[in-house]
């Protein structure tokens, strides 16, 4: 009896074929001790940058992916760093350029992030009671500081490592880059003087926020010393949604006597106090000016006559992700502090000669 021929079967790929790779991977591949490379990948002081980018670039040619769950079990770490927002801010120009700068000054690092919100009826202490109590992250980077912040005390006391976009007025020394809003507030008055501008609003960011303080004190300061009579609306805030600011402005410009200098602290509500003044009749530019800053060049798409202070957000993100690391992993060859401190008005162009 002749047994049947059965066809060989097919060829099955090696599983070390389909093996995640590791950092022996990467050592083969750059010809470096293994050593080198995990250094080189946690962005280590004495490591090259040249060799620190060899590695980066073998790692993403590879697909290398430290695992988790084996790095958590080793070093009690995550490789995660979270990122707390709050919805109100704004999220069209601000905190989308804040957090595409983060995620990419941590591209090649072993440092991942993730964004977590939380929301105006929220207890702003909830996300970092949760991220402390169950050790999901190993830093946090949070913005809108206060000036006594009791998320900064809470991670400070426990030893847990962060960074703010902001300042806070504490007996703590912490990590944190800004924006100097005081320096903003002036250098916005001294331009809408500089128009001609006599009656100024300023539409500050909720009073809560440390950096609401910054920005009215350089407002009031410069437009005291400019002899220029101002307000500082309080119906709303920068952060009020643009119905809300749109119809305050309207209100108050159809008032006398009305502004006719106006400085926003957002992007979203420059546009919303424009369309508030253009209600009630007014141009801006021949009836009005409005100064505010942006972190993403948008306002003169809107109205080409804008005032406007670029805020260097990309800087800050890519500061915040660096302090990050360095208070994780306990480095004293880091800046941790930085401030970012404007020092013009972009007048629009058809102005400029004026």
């Amino acid at each position: 009896m002749t047994a049947d021929l059965v066809p060989p079967l097919p060829r099955m790929a090696h599983d070390s074929d389909h093996e995640r790779p590791t950092l022996k991977t990467i050592a083969a591949e750059t010809g470096l001790a293994v050593a080198t490379v995990s250094r080189a990948l946690k962005d280590a002081p004495d490591i090259g940058e040249a060799t620190k980018t060899r590695v980066r670039e073998a790692a993403q040619r590879l697909g290398y992916r430290p695992n988790r769950a084996g790095v958590r079990l080793r070093t009690g770490k995550t490789n995660v760093i979270a990122l707390v927002l709050s919805t109100e801010t704004d999220m069209m120009n601000h905190t989308s350029r804040l957090i595409y700068s983060i995620a990419n000054a941590l591209r090649g690092t072993a440092y991942h992030m993730i964004v977590m919100p939380f929301f105006p009826d929220q207890d702003p202490m909830d996300p970092i009671r949760y991220i402390v109590e169950t050790e999901s992250a190993d830093a946090v980077i949070l913005n809108q500081t206060k000036p006594d912040d009791p998320r900064v005390r809470y991670m400070h006391d426990r030893g847990f490592p962060f960074a703010t976009h902001g300042r806070t007025e504490m007996a703590i020394d912490h990590p944190f880059f800004d924006f100097d809003n005081e320096a903003f507030g002036r250098i916005a008055v001294q331009a809408l003087v500089a128009r001609g501008r006599k009656r100024l609003l300023l539409i500050p960011p909720p009073r809560v926020h440390a950096y609401s303080r910054h920005m009215t004190t350089g407002f009031a300061a410069a437009a005291a010393e400019c002899g220029a009579t101002f307000e500082v609306e309080t119906l709303v805030s920068s952060d009020s949604p643009g119905d809300a600011v749109d119809a305050a402005i309207h209100a108050r410009m159809t008032a006398t006597p009305r502004p006719d200098g106006i400085l926003a602290g957002s992007t979203t509500s420059a546009m919303a106090a424009i369309a508030g003044a253009e209600r009630a009749g007014l141009a801006l530019g021949r009836d009005f000016d409005v100064v505010a800053k942006e972190a993403i060049r948008f306002l003169r798409r809107f109205r080409r006559d804008i005032h406007i202070v670029h805020e260097d957000v990309g800087k800050a993100g890519d500061f915040l992700a660096r302090a990050a690391v360095a208070a994780i992993e306990k480095r004293a060859d880091v800046e941790l502090q930085g401030l970012e401190r404007p020092s013009q008005v972009e007048a629009p162009e058809h102005t400029k000669d004026h």
